[in-house]
């Protein structure tokens, strides 16, 4: 079988020999709601098709208020949490909330069916705490890091402090607590050995690979253009690290200083930044040539995502962004667009040639590349076809369930 034909059969109902027959695995996820988090749900549904009883822990959102709920075999054990935190006080309130609920819930499933792995998906570091009195039990513990925490806290914040030097510790103790951990690339599992100290054999590396059986071009849907002949796309969180602010101002040198208003800004997603985003898209008197969706159902991303020609990727270059992987970068990948980002090293490592690389946090140059691909159809399409068979033959989620595999093996010494 080629590895686009396996790439775009997804995720298989039951994985050969289902290692993990008989195993209960608990995931705990803070952050965001599932199914709404990609990475996690490919994460459940392959630990299911390896034959694992599967439950989740999460919050709930905006389209998943439902407290319990099966999908596809896994069952979902969603909780209330109090705010969308903003300030030190805010975050304090919302993981309080957070693992009251995880260690309530955790218990009842517990003693409903005996748990033999936890996994933690971070942010925060904290959920070791939920599984502490579970190790007692003979429970194991899989630390999933999805984000580097201390730099996290720093990029929010732009200072470090005494919670800096808390998240330091946090991060620690969840490392040392951990049987093994998960890294979302080489950058993490340099982490998670040189400061978390852990063994360099119990870090498995498991990539945020796109499962392509699911994430597919539509055909483009011409209202998304405004009236417009070109189109850029930009999806993910409207937060302040995510340096939409500095796209907003290349936005303004294309529209002001280049003079050029043949290009529509898409941007999709929600966050705590999208209203003062929003704010000062209109005190730019730029809103007729940027459209922010808000989070938007698959349907309508994968319209953007297959009208745009090109994404953009606009994170600001600090500790936290060079060291992560952006799942919009597989996106954009995923479906043969080229992209525009600033220079960081993990985006770098991920896209390679199907991305241009603007100066760090420079808006002028990031402009400039923009316009750049804008105006070159052909270097576009060839940047897209590197980027589309740099994910079926590499990174996507087909290629991550032999490592996910083996860190639980390792685990459960299987």
């Amino acid at each position: 079988m080629s590895d686009a034909i396996a790439a775009e059969e997804g995720i298989p109902t039951v994985i050969e020999g289902e290692p993990l027959k008989g195993k209960h695995v608990l995931i705990v996820v803070e952050n965001l709601p599932l199914p709404f988090d990609r990475r996690v749900w490919q994460e459940a549904r392959t630990l299911k098709a390896a034959g694992a009883h599967v439950s989740i822990i999460c919050p709930t959102g905006k389209g998943f208020e439902q407290r319990f709920e099966v999908i596809e075999g896994v069952e979902i054990h969603r909780h209330p949490l109090p705010l969308e935190a903003k300030g030190a006080l805010g975050f304090l309130l919302e993981y309080g909330a957070a693992l009251f609920w995880e260690t309530v819930l955790a218990w009842k499933i517990h003693f409903k069916r005996r748990i033999d792995v936890i996994q933690g998906c971070n942010p925060p570091d904290l959920i070791f705490l939920v599984a502490a009195p579970f190790k007692a039990l003979g429970v194991k513990y899989i630390f999933d890091h999805h984000d580097i925490n201390p730099e996290l806290y720093e990029a929010k914040f732009n200072k470090r402090g005494f919670f800096w030097q808390l998240m330091r510790a946090f991060e620690k103790l969840t490392f040392a607590f951990a049987d093994v951990s998960i890294a979302t690339n080489e950058s993490y599992k340099a982490i998670a050995v040189e400061r978390g100290g852990m063994a360099p054999d119990k870090v498995h590396v498991v990539r945020s690979g796109p499962d392509l059986s699911r994430l597919k071009l539509v055909p483009p849907v011409s209202r998304w253009k405004n009236g417009r002949d070109h189109m850029v796309g930009y999806v993910g969180v409207m937060g302040e690290q995510e340096g939409i602010d500095l796209l907003i101002d290349a936005v303004e040198h294309i529209v002001r200083d280049k003079q050029r208003e043949d290009i529509q800004f898409v941007l999709v997603g929600g966050g705590p930044a999208l209203a003062d985003l929003k704010a000062l898209t209109a005190s730019k008197g730029l809103a007729d040539f940027i459209t922010f969706t808000g989070r938007a159902p698959d349907q309508e991303l994968f319209e953007v995502l297959s009208t745009m020609d090109l994404g953009v990727n606009p994170d600001r270059v600090n500790a936290m962004n060079d060291k992560s992987t952006m799942n919009k970068i597989m996106e954009y990948m995923s479906l043969s667009k080229p992209m525009v980002q600033f220079d960081v090293t993990e985006g770098r490592f991920s896209a390679q040639e199907a991305s241009l690389y603007a100066k760090p946090n420079d808006p002028v140059d990031m402009a400039d590349k923009i316009i750049e691909l804008v105006d070159d159809p052909d270097r576009r399409a060839a940047m897209g076809a590197f980027g589309r068979k740099r994910v079926v033959e590499e990174l996507n989620w087909q290629h991550q369930i032999d490592p996910l595999l083996a860190a639980y093996k390792q685990a459960l010494k299987l």
